[in-house]
């Protein structure tokens, strides 16, 4: 049977995605301002008369917002409706790969060709067992190519997980089922590798470490290979004092998870260093927390297993 359904999967490969594909905005500056502003990438390279997009917003160009694109083929509904009918419901992306060829610059239009490009033998992984989908998107700029975005997902059946009964035996009970009443779960685990190793190791020794380039002096989080403003892959650490503001917030009332208690605040928190990270605000009602609120960074203990830093609102700061 998996080998019926695997034949039948590997017959989409090379199959159209999308077909004469067409961004719905030039390339524009404001939109370059916005996403260097939400990466905190100050690069000199993306502003002024001779200004280049980063680019590693290929895909933000090519992206059709809720009302979607023209030119989608029936495919990739027709591959994922075979994989759901299945059991392969679940879907989760994994990566991404891009190839740039030319800058992109104000005033470019973009089109892009989009094709099925692989469907994987069928993979056992700690989510489930399931199928790696890679689509693969041809970029071009005025008509000429620009780029290519590749994007991977896995359609997958969630995996049984396991759970201790009274007697100490290990059951088995599917990982969609609903917690027992009154458990609170397991945070997820932070994907942790060789880039923010350090920041991680950092965290369990409760110290906030800022990555600063050698080359420039200049502060970055979170933490990246190499730096923004001057590209030096050399870097050394500087520990945070731990006195903040609240630069902005949002309130999550939804969807709930077990391992946490909605609604809460989660803040981009603006560090007396000068940069900037996402953390839980606590000590004050999420419906207190406002801009500019001080804060101080603590660590807390959300299991056995795992500390995470949080940022306490700071008494008169709620306004």
């Amino acid at each position: 049977m998996s080998e019926d359904l695997h034949a039948r999967l590997k017959a989409y490969e090379g199959r159209a995605a999308t077909t004469a594909g067409a961004g719905k905005d030039l390339v524009n500056e404001p939109m370059i301002r916005h996403w260097c502003e939400a990466m905190g990438d100050t690069n000199p390279a993306y502003t002024g008369p001779d200004a280049i997009a980063p680019p590693t917003m290929l895909q933000a160009w090519t992206m059709g917002g809720l009302s979607g694109h023209t030119g989608r083929s029936a495919a990739q509904d027709e591959l994922f409706g075979l994989l759901d009918g299945a059991g392969f419901t679940s879907v989760v992306a994994t990566d991404c790969e891009q190839e740039y060829l030319r800058p992109l610059r104000p005033g470019d239009r973009i089109t892009f060709d989009a094709v099925i490009e692989s469907v994987s033998e069928r993979k056992t992984t700690k989510l489930g067992t399931g199928y790696f989908v890679t689509t693969r998107m041809d970029v071009r700029a005025d008509g000429e190519r620009a780029g290519t975005h590749r994007f991977r997902i896995l359609k997958y059946a969630p995996a049984a997980r396991q759970k201790y009964a009274p007697t100490g035996r290990a059951q088995l009970e599917p990982q969609a089922a609903k917690p027992e009443p009154h458990s609170k779960g397991r945070r997820p685990r932070p994907v942790i590798n060789r880039d923010n190793a350090g920041f991680w190791e950092g965290v369990a020794g409760h110290r906030l470490l800022i990555q600063r380039c050698e080359g420039c002096g200049a502060l970055r989080f979170p933490w990246l290979p190499g730096c923004n403003a001057c590209g030096s892959a050399e870097w050394d650490t500087v520990e945070a004092g731990g006195q903040g503001t609240v630069y902005s917030y949002v309130v999550m009332h939804h969807p709930p998870f077990p391992a946490f208690d909605p609604p809460y605040a989660v803040g981009l928190i603006e560090l007396a260093e000068g940069v900037r990270m996402v953390g839980d605000v606590v000590g004050v009602p999420y419906d207190k927390v406002r801009i500019g609120m001080p804060v101080q960074l603590e660590f807390l203990r959300v299991d056995e297993e795992l500390e995470l830093p949080v940022f306490r609102g700071l008494p008169g700061g709620a306004g």
